[in-house]
């Protein structure tokens, strides 16, 4: 019973939110905070899984202006979860095929966010230069998933090289974000399902470094995020 009320709710609330964004985002085309105010409303929804969100933002990463921001990728709560942390002037990179989606794709494109091909490789190149461009020419920020798809509970997946020659080509600081593990976390006909930890860590420093040194820089963010998100897990795992 408590399944299919919380799949009519929410239903009602895309379709809802959907429709609220889409008028919202058309009469406020030249603003730079789109994608923050719709994520200040999907972080609402979490509550209706039963989940408790609880958000940590590092101070540094509070004073950063502009940067190229990293998240680990695990399921669709993702999108309720780490909504929690999205700052203001972020734009996020996603596939093309995010506007396929009903309802939430042409909100998703909307919004102001940029969809690129990854499967084809020379042109995900080229838009990753068009989005340190467009970076520089409008002081937004990005948000990128650098495992480029959803883990699905198949633990952490390699890093791609994109957001990290982003942020080296835009002369920004990488700024990771992990959630704790939500895979399996979530049943439907559960009233309560627990809490989540999203996790803003400070800064890594791109000033001085060059296309070669990406994969270290790569390397470096993916062991942060990996031990962040076993020390959130064994946080949340102690009675």
């Amino acid at each position: 019973m408590l399944l299919l009320i919380r799949m009519t709710l929410l239903l009602l609330l895309i379709v809802s939110v959907t429709l609220f964004g889409i008028v919202f985002c058309l009469f406020t085309l030249s603003s730079k905070n789109r994608v923050y105010y719709l994520g200040r409303v999907f972080a609402k929804v979490a509550a209706l899984f039963g989940l408790s969100v609880e958000p940590r933002v590092s101070e540094l990463a509070k004073t950063v202006p502009q940067a190229v921001y990293v998240a680990n990728h695990q399921n669709n709560f993702d999108l309720f979860t780490l909504a929690a942390v999205v700052p203001e002037g972020v734009v996020t990179v996603g596939k093309k095929s995010l506007r396929w989606i009903p309802f939430f794709g042409i909100l998703y494109w909307l919004s102001g966010n940029i969809l690129i091909d990854r499967a084809n490789r020379k042109k995900a190149i080229e838009t990753i230069s068009q989005v340190v461009e467009s970076m520089k020419k409008t002081g937004l920020s990005i948000w990128m998933f650098p495992e480029g798809t959803r883990s699905r509970g198949r633990g952490w997946l390699p890093f791609k090289r994109g957001a990290f020659h982003a942020a080296v080509q835009a002369g920004v600081p990488i700024i990771p974000i992990v959630c704790s593990s939500t895979h399996d976390q979530v049943n439907l006909n559960r009233l309560h399902n627990g809490k989540v930890i999203v996790e803003m860590l400070p800064p890594i420093d791109t000033t001085g470094l060059h296309e070669t040194d990406v994969v270290k820089l790569m390397a470096t963010c993916e062991t942060l995020m990996h031990e962040t998100k076993q020390r959130l897990d064994q946080e949340l795992a102690q009675p």
